[in-house]
């Protein structure tokens, strides 16, 4: 039997928490040897900047378990959970990976590999089709459509993590990959404004409380000097700077550039545009761009687009490359693997801006979109760091 077992979990971390640490180790105990992360650089799918920066989340991963933490590319991090899902998972097969971890609400890989046979079914497309046309959004279409074709996989369509994990392993096959899906059930069901359950709370709930005193009995007990320096260091983004960034951006955009946005249909675009001209404030664009179809989260992406500069072009693409941004000896291990890989292997963006191409570009466009985030910290610093900063390499 194989010696050697790569695991890859594809994570946000925003921020590092006990809930993560737990995942971290449950894996291991799987029967992994390496575990190498994938994780959203400084802005995330749920279309916002990071709580702290994506080399010091990366820390927090690398003291708590984690022997590798990769970058996923910007268009796959600010996207729908299908194109998330197929940038990590094309990361995860280009490091040889043996299993696919992520946390499930039912726990059950079996379930949730029979709930994304029957998302491949006629059966569930027409009923989804017919669902959509009916103007349900998404993914209330999606659990319609799935209580009609395959009822035990409705329960399924409500977990957040269990959504993201059907997507996974749709990725995994689409791709003819090998890599085993392991679902680990979450030790608590906490979402969106839950309050904590013993020494595990929510990662939207400890963004909101912004004061190291409040986050800290929920984080790693190594990470929490991490934490403790970042935000006295002023290292996390003001709510408030985004907001008035994103709209000023916004609103010095002709019509054509919304055109040239990611995941569009229905119009949305001219709504986003309008929207633009008349709101003051991001709920109120956000309000007045929305639609049945499209969820506040859809916009708020968009709106993170539209301030980044991502188009439609920059999605459409595969992953061009693996960017590291730490590593331990085990991760270092992983790496050396790598020198078969069809895919470069580099911590420096500088070098992958040098290669040309789509990996020049979307290069160009992470270095950017870091000066932009840098500009929105509580502390702003000045542009380039994100060409000049080193990866973080440990010796455990």
């Amino acid at each position: 039997e194989k010696t050697v077992k790569i695991a890859v979990i594809i994570a946000e971390y925003n921020p590092f928490h006990n809930g993560h640490a737990y995942h971290i180790a449950q894996t291991r105990a799987a029967g992994a040897t390496h575990i190498a992360v994938v994780m959203s650089g400084n802005f995330v799918q749920r279309g916002e900047p990071a709580f702290l920066e994506k080399h010091r989340r990366a820390e927090m991963a690398l003291t708590s378990g984690a022997d590798l933490v990769l970058e996923l590319p910007l268009p796959y991090t600010c996207a729908p959970a299908q194109r998330f899902a197929e940038g990590g998972v094309t990361m995860a097969a280009a490091l040889g990976a043996d299993m696919l971890s992520f946390g499930s609400e039912c726990g059950s890989t079996a379930l949730l590999e029979k709930t994304a046979a029957s998302l491949e079914t006629e059966a569930y497309r027409l009923r989804f089709r017919e669902e959509l046309d009916g103007g349900r959004t998404y993914a209330a279409a999606a659990a319609r459509a799935m209580m009609d074709v395959w009822p035990q996989g409705e329960e399924v369509m409500q977990g957040a993590n269990d959504i993201l994990g059907l997507e996974y392993i749709r990725a995994i096959r689409r791709l003819g990959s090998s890599i085993k899906p392991l679902a680990i059930r979450r030790m608590s069901t906490l979402h969106d404004g839950a309050v904590p359950e013993g020494s595990f709370a929510s990662a939207s709930l400890l963004r909101s409380w912004r004061k190291e005193a409040a986050i800290e009995p929920y984080v790693p007990e190594e990470c929490r000097l991490l934490l403790r320096r970042a935000l006295a260091a002023g290292e996390t983004p003001d709510p408030a700077r985004y907001e008035t960034a994103a709209l000023a951006v916004l609103r010095r955009l002709g019509r054509e550039a919304f055109s040239t946005l990611p995941d569009l249909s229905g119009g949305i675009d001219n709504r986003l545009y309008e929207a633009s001209r008349m709101a003051v404030s991001l709920p109120e664009l956000l309000t007045q761009a929305k639609t049945k179809r499209y969820t506040l989260s859809r916009i708020r992406r968009l709106v993170t687009a539209a301030f980044l500069g991502i188009t439609a072009e920059d999605a459409a693409g595969p992953v061009p490359y693996l960017r590291v941004l730490g590593a331990n000896r085990r991760g270092r291990e992983i790496l050396a693997a790598q020198s078969r890989s069809a895919l470069p292997v580099e911590a420096s963006l500088a070098k992958l801006r040098r290669l040309g191409g789509r990996a020049g570009r979307l290069a160009e466009l992470e270095g950017r979109a870091s000066d932009l985030y840098a500009l929105l910290l509580e502390m702003p610093r000045p542009c380039g760091s994100d060409f000049t900063e080193t990866a973080i390499w440990t010796e455990k």
